[in-house]
């Protein structure tokens, strides 16, 4: 049985018209370092569902990081502030000898 010290409550913090868009804000909020949970009707989820809110998908966050989460969820980046890790390769201008399997 949990403590009620111990538990843990959440709170939706923003809502989605899908999983792919649910995925993406929950995924920016977790890069900055907040849980996430994903809230949503199975049968939205099973047939991407969109009517009368049935493939709603809320994203919840503990309630201790509501707020820090809204303030990151209002951010809006330009490309130039993002921090690009790694080689960001150019379009080749013709088809690399690299395959990806046989064909």
């Amino acid at each position: 049985m949990m403590n009620e010290t111990n538990a843990v409550l959440w709170e939706a913090v923003a809502a989605a018209s899908g999983m792919a868009q649910a995925n993406i804000i929950a995924g920016r909020l977790e890069t900055e370092g907040i849980s996430t949970r994903l809230h949503y009707e199975a049968a939205g989820a099973i047939y991407a569902i969109t009517i009368d809110g049935l493939g709603e998908v809320r994203i919840l966050v503990p309630v201790v990081d509501w707020e820090r989460a809204r303030e990151v969820l209002s951010r809006s980046y330009d490309e130039s502030e993002l921090p690009w890790k790694g080689t960001i390769y150019d379009h080749p201008k013709k088809p690399s000898r690299i395959s990806a399997g046989r064909r």
